[in-house]
């Protein structure tokens, strides 16, 4: 049992500052996160990149927060775009989302990125086919948080939304991001 007393300044006195970041990285990896696919999309430039921080934040009018890398390929889109999809990806695609760890290679006549079929909605943000759920928004603010922006997209178009398929997740593969 964790006494909140006994906790002074940035650890607890007498530990090693390297034992508590470790410490403190395992404990924020516990935290419940989804797995997505977010597609982002400037001029001809489209891009898929494998997202863990994602939520939403409003209920009128429905916002959706991303966290983003500044330097991302996709913060550079979704800066210059000013859209994002997110796709939910099914546990059962779990493989899929490695292919985005780093930029795609973009196809426009194939319509694919790094191999994978892409669909667009209205804002043009690339959506994953493989996707069982998407959410298409236009950026509304972005925040600087450290070494991340979050950006805020209003929620234009929606699809899939098959709530019996279980939705990827982060405890579900053994990646691990942030902490």
């Amino acid at each position: 049992m964790v006494h909140h007393g006994d906790l002074v300044g940035p650890f607890p006195d007498g530990v090693d500052p390297e034992d508590y970041d470790r410490l403190r990285r395992r404990v924020l990896w516990q935290l419940p996160m989804g797995l997505y696919l977010l597609g982002t999309s400037a001029g001809d430039r489209k891009n898929l990149m494998t997202l863990n921080w994602a939520m939403q934040v409003s209920t009128e009018p429905k916002h959706l927060a991303v966290s983003v890398e500044r330097s991302a390929v996709t913060h550079e889109l979704l800066v210059e775009g000013g859209c994002f999809a997110l796709s939910l990806v099914s546990k059962d695609d779990r493989a899929a989302v490695r292919k985005f760890v780093k930029p795609a290679d973009h196809d426009p006549v194939a319509a694919t990125l790094n191999g994978m079929a892409y669909v667009t909605a209205s804002t043009g943000a690339p959506i994953a086919e493989i996707s069982v759920g998407w959410l298409d928004c236009e950026v509304r603010q972005q925040h600087d948080v450290g070494s991340h922006t979050i950006f805020v997209g209003e929620v234009v178009n929606a699809g899939g939304g098959d709530e019996s398929i279980p939705i990827l997740a982060m405890e579900d593969t053994r990646m691990s991001y942030g902490g």
